[in-house]
């Protein structure tokens, strides 16, 4: 499988990050082992996470993917060909303080004893950014974690902390984990792409299947309640995600492939991505994933995925 490297750090990773949201939420301990093994024997080694998966679940606090996939990897016995991503400071804030009972927290849950990409999760304003970023220096220094990164955060803010680290000659962000797909597309594109590019940024996004519409699971209201994230959809169900949808339909009947896999691929073949995050619940799932890591588009394709995607 070929690798890409993050940013300007030591890391390689392949065209598709499994996302470990669902782990503990829709997904529990015994499919969760079939799914990492089944991407990890496709070639694919890269699992993303967060201390606050899932604590939107009722009877949930937060930490139930890091402990699934903790034992996993226990069980597994194969730490070291994997590359595994945490975040830390949703609805906690990025103090130094949280940040560095955080780590310790989720090293133990992951049964490891370092994470190869620890990232901010939302950006605090109410934190100074170089009390943060500090933070995170001294988690490299001590061997807790190799890489940092960003998620959620403005193009202004990604620029000052770049800047930031620059100015105290520590470890900067490697990486941004932007919300993006082929119908969330303003958002990074209009000013965090261009940001990215120039500071030579890794960037591997979320919801890159737009909670599954973009799959063609949901095409009506009935369709919505085919999940726990149905409800999540209803947005999407209009006139421009009909069009999306179209498109994707016809390229993936050309290519024989999913819908699924040709929004994943729209995605790898983006100049400015080094891999798309996306979630799975079953094997079928799975298989989407590691088809669309081996599927190529013609420019023509993309060119009218981009049309077809224009707000």
């Amino acid at each position: 499988m070929q690798l890409r490297q993050l940013g300007k750090s030591e890391l390689r990773i392949p065209k598709v990050v499994i996302g470990g949201n669902v782990f503990g939420w829709t997904v529990d301990r015994a499919q969760t082992f079939r799914l990492l093994d089944a991407f990890v024997a496709a070639g694919l080694n890269t699992i993303d996470t967060a201390d606050v998966y899932s604590a939107w679940v009722e009877g949930n606090q937060g930490g139930e993917s890091e402990t699934l996939i903790g034992e996993w990897i226990k069980q597994r016995q194969r730490r070291d060909d994997l590359i595994i991503l945490s975040k830390v400071g949703a609805g906690t804030g990025l103090a130094k303080a949280h940040i560095a009972q955080a780590i310790d927290a989720s090293l133990q849950r992951l049964q490891t004893d370092y994470l190869d990409l620890y990232q901010a999760h939302v950006d605090d304003a109410n934190t100074p950014l170089d009390q943060t970023l500090s933070a995170f220096a001294e988690l490299i220094q001590q061997g807790k974690i190799r890489v940092i990164g960003a998620s959620n955060y403005s193009a202004e803010r990604l620029q000052a902390a770049l800047a930031i680290s620059q100015e105290l000659n520590i470890p900067r962000y490697e990486s941004l984990q932007p919300l993006y797909n082929l119908y969330d597309r303003e958002a990074y594109e209009a000013q965090l792409e261009t940001v990215c590019q120039e500071a030579d940024l890794g960037v591997i996004p979320y919801s890159t299947l737009a909670s599954g519409f973009l799959t063609g699971k949901y095409r009506s209201e009935a369709d919505l309640s085919q999940s726990a994230r149905g409800s999540r959809v209803r947005s999407y169900l209009n006139p421009r995600g009909w069009i999306i949808l179209k498109a994707l339909d016809e390229v993936a009947a050309e290519v024989q492939a999913t819908p699924g896999q040709v929004a994943l691929a729209w995605q790898i073949a983006r100049p400015s991505i080094t891999a798309p995050i996306a979630s799975a619940t079953n094997l079928d799932q799975v298989n989407d994933l590691i088809k669309a890591a081996q599927l190529e588009l013609t420019s023509s394709m993309i060119d009218y995925l981009n049309q077809a995607s224009q707000a």
